[in-house]
């Protein structure tokens, strides 16, 4: 074989080498988080003005009034079900727990391939809830909050993101990455208008002000 034509074999074979990898990039799928899309920044600031504006009190809350992890289909329960959703490549065993996989947290920017370094956030927090409404409401639709996967409630992040957000509502607390903030405060009022729940002043200026950038 002539050395021109080694050459342009081996160029051949590179060419259909980065075609393949470039496939390969293009069809191997994202690990991110899917949270069901909330509603438009236009439409979160319609909702947003319609919101009982109220103190918060927490007196009386516990956590174990909103019951949590219930069984979604089969096996699964709550917390497995949205580890299956946000991630990608998720395998399970017969229990429904995550044997492996990977996963991309929206808040921080970080991707785990544990479940164990992921906790289930709750984007309007139990607490919070429960100060600004559902603290009247009845243990079935504590419950119903507490594991919806229909609107924009559920999201597995990075464990210790959730433990340091805590129970904290947009004035106190936001995703660091700024990337992700519009769609955070449009999820959080599209929840609580759902649930006919109240803002108190600092909560409502700073949703206001995030939506206003949105």
């Amino acid at each position: 074989m002539s050395k021109f034509y080694a050459r342009r074999r081996v160029s051949i074979l590179a060419a259909l080498t980065g075609l393949t990898a470039s496939a390969a990039l293009f069809n191997s799928p994202s690990a991110s988080a899917a949270l069901p899309t909330p509603v438009s920044a236009a439409t979160a600031r319609t909702y947003l003005a319609s919101l009982t504006v109220a103190a918060e009190d927490r007196t009386g809350y516990d956590r174990d009034l909103f019951p949590h992890w219930i069984t979604q289909s089969g096996t699964c329960n709550t917390r497995e079900t949205v580890l299956k959703r946000d991630g990608s490549g998720v395998v399970t065993d017969s229990a429904c727990a995550a044997t492996s996989g990977s996963w991309y947290s929206v808040y921080d920017g970080a991707t785990w391939t544990a479940a164990s370094d992921l906790d289930i956030d709750h984007l309007v927090p139990l607490a919070e809830a429960w100060d600004s409404g559902a603290d009247g409401w009845t243990t079935s639709r504590r419950q119903a909050f507490a594991n919806d996967l229909t609107r924009p409630q559920l999201i597995a992040v990075t464990d210790n993101v959730n433990q340091a957000k805590g129970d904290q509502d947009p004035a106190t607390w936001m995703p660091s990455r700024t990337a992700y903030r519009c769609t955070y405060v449009r999820a959080w009022v599209q929840v609580k208008y759902y649930y006919g729940l109240s803002v108190d002043s600092a909560e409502k200026s700073a949703l206001t002000s995030y939506l206003s950038a949105c």
